[in-house]
């Protein structure tokens, strides 16, 4: 569900999932498992098989599980999988169905506990909370058909919705407590050492400060549609041409969320972009606009700002971005302990 779904409070795993790096890295190498030989007179050892995850059923049941009581029920549990195939860009693979079902699952449960320990806390979500959330939601959509017609879709009601959205905001609270992930310090001298003792993670290759406006395109446009689209994209750029503002053209015309900014786009680095686009952007001199560029989005207009040769992000740049990361890393520890806690006096029944 591209608007309706909220993300787990606990990171559900996706499909060869990674920790994001630090802001201003650009690259992340894993780190080498660790490897042990056997010495030279010993036979080496048989590798020990690994058992896989218990296999999901064909048909997922009306009730999966249940957490003290309260049941874990299909249609949220197919919720949070769609939510997972969406972030992950696909259908769950065949060949890790179980695994990735059983992730999903327990990610539920986890969820179930944090919403009960929340109200065991006497942590409120009041039904304005709730209201206020999904009015965020409907932003997201043209019109209420729009937004209706998604829940349905989901195989939701409003009802569900409501339930799902209490139970979510019950657990981020918790989860925000002082008392759960709350004390959380990284001391400067941690930020720098981090900084020096992973150099790889700072190095950035050529990039280009670009703006753009798109004109998109739907999957499987039909020829008017493009004929549409260009005509739209060259109007505009004749305005740019004629002396026209890029960045308020962008915000009046630009398809891509980047229009609220002028259609700024930042630092594009090498290899970040779909080729066409990339191809044009770095031959471009600053301040210069290309001509129309189309790609599988649609047809855009590019403005070139600045270019910038490889290099190392200067400490100053990425310290901040340091010290977030690190507290986030601390924080999920906290969580992980809480969650486990929670787990060894809870009554969980898995039904499936």
């Amino acid at each position: 569900m591209k608007h309706l779904s909220f993300l787990l409070v606990i990171v559900v795993m996706t499909f060869g999932c990674k920790k994001a790096a630090p802001a201003g890295s650009t690259t992340q190498a894993a780190a080498p498992a660790a490897q042990t030989t056997a010495s030279a007179s010993a036979a080496p050892a048989a590798p020990v098989p690994q058992a896989g995850p218990k296999p999901m059923p064909a048909q997922i049941p009306t009730v999966l599980a249940r957490v003290n009581g309260e049941a874990i029920e299909k249609w949220e549990f197919d919720n949070a999988v769609k939510s997972v195939e969406q972030r992950a860009g696909g259908p769950v693979p065949a060949e890790r169905r179980d695994e990735i079902l059983r992730g999903v699952l327990d990610q539920l449960v986890t969820l179930h506990l944090l919403a009960q320990e929340s109200k065991g806390r006497h942590i409120e979500v009041s039904d304005a909370d709730i209201d206020g959330q999904i009015a965020r939601i409907k932003q997201n959509y043209p019109n209420e058909e729009a937004f209706t017609k998604d829940v349905a879709a989901q195989g939701m009601t409003m009802d569900m919705l409501k339930s799902q959205t209490r139970q979510r905001m019950l657990a981020q609270k918790l989860v925000e407590s002082p008392d759960v992930t709350g004390g959380v310090q990284v001391p400067d001298p941690d930020v720098d050492a981090f900084y020096k003792q992973n150099p790889d993670r700072f190095k950035q290759p050529e990039s280009v400060h670009a703006s753009h406006i798109l004109i998109g395109l739907p999957q499987n446009a039909t020829v008017q549609q493009k004929t549409q689209a260009r005509a739209a994209a060259q109007d505009t750029l004749t305005k740019i041409k004629a002396g026209g503002d890029f960045a308020a053209l962008a915000r009046e015309r630009s398809n891509d969320s980047s229009g609220q900014n002028g259609g700024d786009l930042g630092f594009i680095p090498r290899g970040q972009t779909v080729a066409p686009f990339e191809e044009v952007a770095f031959k471009l001199k600053p301040g210069a606009v290309s001509g129309i560029v189309e790609t599988q989005f649609g047809f855009h207009i590019i403005k070139v700002h600045e270019r910038r040769a490889a290099r190392t992000v200067p400490f100053a740049e990425v310290s901040g971005q340091i010290k977030q990361f690190l507290e986030q890393q601390q924080k999920e520890q906290k969580l992980q302990q809480f969650v486990e806690g929670a787990k060894s006096k809870a009554k969980i029944e898995m039904l499936v």
